[in-house]
């Protein structure tokens, strides 16, 4: 189980790493295995829809069980599939890196997490750099 000091701990080392890297104001959003919200922050600055935007990666990767760069690979491949999976789930699917999926060190999914803001490269580094603060484990879907 994911708890909430653990959530926390990557969302404020999320924010650490973009702070220091100069990344645009981002929003972050960390779930449960369930989907289930755990923790959520919009930098000051960040444009109206970052936090959807951030939703959508973070319940598309916990909801498929991939990090979004898989997604992002499934939505140029079979982009039929993500549309009607896009459906399936109510619409929160956003198919593009930076939905990151936190494992446990023994790989039980813990949940996932969603960056948007900068670019989805960086979305994604940020994410990665709050999971390892966390001691656990990020899959990207690379």
């Amino acid at each position: 189980m994911l708890t909430l000091a653990q959530a926390q701990t990557i969302l404020q080392a999320a924010l650490a790493h973009a702070e220091s890297n100069r990344f645009q104001p981002l929003a972050i959003a960390v779930l449960d295995a369930r989907g289930a919200q755990k923790t959520f922050a919009a930098q000051d600055g960040a444009s109206l829809k970052r936090g959807e935007i951030a939703l959508g990666k973070a319940y598309g990767a916990v909801a498929l069980g991939v990090g979004t760069r898989t997604l992002h690979k499934m939505a140029l491949d079979r982009p039929y599939f993500i549309e009607a999976a896009t459906h399936a789930v109510g619409g929160s699917l956003v198919p593009v890196p930076g939905g990151v999926l936190i494992r446990s060190t023994a790989g039980a999914l813990l949940g996932a997490i969603g960056i948007s803001g900068d670019s989805s490269d960086n979305d994604e580094a940020a994410a990665c750099a709050g999971i390892a603060a966390a001691g656990l484990t990020a899959e990207t879907g690379a």
